[in-house]
């Protein structure tokens, strides 16, 4: 892992793929934000404290990550200000608190669930998958759906491929075009009961191939 201190309020942190392996932690895991993955976080704080001086003791942080085509990781850690209408009482030893929700107990995680603001924003996904030469990102994962919820799509995939060979190119595409939900497997359900199924397993081979005869 590579630290570098932007500012006493900012730094950022580039992790490989390797560093992920020598700690035991899958990509599917690092992603999905498991427990493994928050152990990860809170001793790169600790080693960036100790290697350039970036202190977290008593702050709440933000993390804003980034998928490099290089196989790279950048972490964007930024220290956000107290409330000052709340009281101060953590004691110097707590581990910092992210201000993204984390997981308190081991839950089993079957889905990755993405969300598409509009049709459109799908459709441009899969056009820039296809004219990236990754319309092989079928096999990313065993069943991939699509559904229709509150106007906006909502791409889940069943079973990751961790074996797949572009997953990391495939998680950096996507980020530019849809947003990761949190909690997926909780999500889920609430896809279930009240959305609706826009396309069947499995989503992206009608969509390639939708994209494919529109094309001609």
């Amino acid at each position: 892992m590579k630290f570098e201190k932007i500012n006493d309020n900012q730094m950022r942190v580039i992790i490989s793929i390797q560093d992920l392996e020598d700690n035991d932690i899958s990509l599917h895991d690092f992603m999905s934000n498991s427990l493994e993955s928050q152990d990860l976080f809170f001793d790169l704080l600790e080693e960036a404290e100790e290697k350039i001086g970036f202190k977290t003791k008593n702050c709440q942080v933000r993390v804003e990550a980034l998928a490099m085509t290089d196989d790279n990781f950048v972490l964007t850690i930024t220290k956000v200000k107290p409330n000052a209408n709340k009281k101060h009482t953590r004691s110097s030893k707590t581990k910092p608190k992210p201000v993204v929700k984390r997981k308190t107990h081991t839950l089993e995680l079957n889905h990755l669930i993405y969300k598409f603001n509009s049709f459109d924003d799908y459709c441009y996904f899969v056009e820039f998958l296809v004219k990236s030469n990754l319309v092989n990102s079928v096999k990313v994962a065993e069943k991939i759906y699509l559904y229709l919820y509150k106007d906006c799509l909502y791409l889940v995939l069943c079973n990751l491929n961790t074996k797949y060979k572009n997953i990391t190119k495939f998680y950096t595409i996507i980020t530019e075009f849809g947003s990761y939900i949190s909690n997926p497997d909780i999500f889920i359900h609430r896809l279930n009961e009240s959305g609706t199924i826009f396309i069947k397993n499995n989503a992206f081979k009608k969509s390639f191939l939708h994209y494919t005869q529109k094309a001609k």
